[in-house]
Formats: structure tokens, sequence, C-alpha cells
């Protein structure tokens, strides 16, 4: 397989400001590897993204800063999840940049828990300063941002020049240009490392990370199988997700579409019982990635995404290789101290 790298379409002329601290490593996982078959197996590591604990975020708000920072904007606001990676990074990037940050928590969880309520992110968000509001519909993406959108005109009301970060479906999806890029790297390191790919294996939940590698290896020239394991919505609902996501890359990068229908790839297996709640499956494939590599996995993300890797390992022909790629989201694990404790067992 020859890849091309060339430049893809308007990339390099957006607006994007730096937040990672460089390339993230592309490791092998040897230990992992013979446990669980004979395909060769890597890691992307982008917990190792560098700022306020990484995860995949921070590439995608390289791109959201950016344009926050040409508009002029002295506070960011978004809205996410009670134990949401992408709030806490926006915090970080906020501050990190000089600015306020303002934060909606949505209940998409059905959880009454103080500790999921008030440690993980939650506590990460508190330490950074940001200003946190609470939203009780974890389902409604439009009510989350029209309430967003009151907050940011009292902002303006008072003299600020706020910037609202939409992940909502309507909203151009800049943070997907972060796994645009995201791909080039992929594909740089694995020329210098003479690693021929099979197949990725990530988290889909917002689209961002899924359809902007997705459509960084097309537009490369790269027909790699990428497989999205669902995090929040069945394989149906996240395909339209995806489908959509791609199409508006295309139009932000001003190219022709590149991913066909046939290119996105999803499995909702390890979805269940919902989003953030956990189940049989992604217990073990948290035990097998920290007993194996030392990798620690959320509960919400990145361990249901082993989950579905490790399947698509088990299926693997002799001699192939797959990529996982590591979205991080560490923190999220204290916030289900209680669970993970009982399924991990105590010290006495």
């Amino acid at each position: 397989m020859t890849i091309r790298m060339k430049p893809v379409g308007k990339l390099d002329d957006l607006p994007r400001t730096s937040l990672m601290s460089g390339e993230t490593p592309l490791e092998e996982m040897p230990n992992l590897t013979k446990h669980v078959g004979t395909a060769r197996l890597l890691v992307k590591r982008d917990d190792l993204t560098g700022l306020a604990f990484g995860g995949n975020k921070v590439r995608q708000l390289e791109y959201y800063l950016g344009e926050a920072v040409v508009q002029g904007a002295d506070t960011i606001l978004i809205t996410g999840a009670v134990q949401s990676n992408f709030v806490r990074l926006a915090a970080a990037s906020a501050r990190k940049k000089g600015m306020g940050c303002h934060i909606q928590l949505e209940d998409r969880v059905p959880k009454n828990d103080p500790i999921y309520k008030n440690s993980g992110n939650v506590l990460i968000d508190k330490i950074l300063g940001a200003t946190l509001y609470s939203y009780p519909d974890g389902e409604d993406e439009v009510g989350a941002d029209a309430h967003l959108n009151e907050v940011a005109n009292g902002l303006r009301e008072k003299g600020n020049k706020p910037y609202i970060i939409h992940l909502s479906p309507g909203h151009a999806p800049l943070g997907a240009l972060g796994y645009v890029d995201a791909a080039r790297e992929v594909l740089s390191q694995c020329a210098e490392q003479g690693i021929e790919l099979d197949e990725v294996v990530l988290a889909s939940g917002s689209g961002h990370t899924h359809g902007g590698m997705l459509f960084g290896l097309r537009a490369l020239g790269c027909p790699v199988r990428v497989t999205g394991i669902c995090v929040r919505r069945d394989a149906e609902q996240q395909h339209a997700r995806i489908s959509s996501r791609c199409r508006e890359i295309a139009e932000l990068l001003a190219m022709d579409p590149v991913v066909e229908d046939a290119d996105i790839i999803l499995s909702d297996e390890h979805l269940g019982p919902g989003y953030g709640r956990m189940n049989e499956q992604v217990i073990d494939a948290m035990r097998q990635a920290a007993e194996c590599e030392g990798l620690i996995t959320d509960p919400v993300y990145t361990a249901k995404a082993m989950s579905g890797f490790l399947e698509r390992a088990k299926a693997a022909e002799k001699g192939q290789t797959l990529l996982f790629v590591h979205t991080g989201g560490t923190p999220a694990i204290f916030g289900y101290e209680r669970e993970l404790g009982a399924a991990f067992g105590t010290t006495g």
C-alpha cells in the first residue's frame, strides 16, 4: 500500500492554535498480542496529548480555539455530560489561552452518586476555575445548545466576547479536523516504522474522531478499514451521524466527498446498557488492557472501544495489523469509583 502524503484540501489554511505537546506515540502491544490471538496489535497513544490529563479532544480543540482566537473571544462555552472529557479539556484549553470558561453539564447518565457528580472530570473542571451550569436532559442536544446560547447572551450583555463550541448536528465540526490531521500523523509514523495497517479501531460518539480519521485516511488514499465502536447511540443512528460528519468535513475543506457509505463500519455490540454505563465486557476489556499493557481505559469510551478492538483482534487473520486509537478519558474512572472498586476488588 503506497500512500502519498499530500495537503488535504484547505486543512493547513484554517485557524489553529497549539495545545498539544507534540506527536503522540504509536506503540506495539506485544503482551496483548500474545494474549488475544495471532494479529499484530498496536496502540495510538492519544491519551498522551499532554494537556490536563490529555485525550483526543486536545486535537479537536486546537481548531475550535484557533477560530476563537481569530474572533477575539475572551470566554469559551461548551456543553457535555457530567463526566465529559471534552468540557474538562475545553476549560484547560481556555485557561492555556488566557480565557474564561463556562461549562454546562448534562444529565446523560442515570446516576445520583455524589462521587460521580463531584469527582473525576468535575473536580478538575472546578480546579480550572470554570463556571458550571446544569442541564437536566442528557438527550436534548438542541435544548442544551439553546440554553448555552442564553448563557452566552448574558455574557455579551456584560461586555464579554464568548465563543460557543457546538457539538450537535447542524454546526461545522471543526473538531473533526484534528483527526483529519491525525490521519496524516498515523500514516507518517507507519511509514517510518514500516507498518502496514489492516484496520483502525476507535470509539464512535460525537463523530468528530471517527469521521475525521476516516475522512483523513481516505483523502490520503488509504483504504484501510476503520471500525467505530458505538459508545452513545446504536449503529443505525451513528451511521447517519458519521455520514453527515464526513460530508460536513468535505465542505469545510472545500473538497469533494471521499467517504463512501460502505466505508462507515460500526459495531454497537458493546454499547449496552447505554452511554456511560458499564457491562461485563467493559470490565474485562479494562482488566486486559491494564494487566497486559499497563493501559488505563475508562468505562465511558475507551474500555468499550477496547472491548470491540479485542473482538476484532480475535477475528483477524494471522499476520494482520490492527491499530487501537486510545482517546484518553482517564479522569472519568474516578467518577465510577463505586462500580470499579467492586469490580476490581479492594485491599484490606
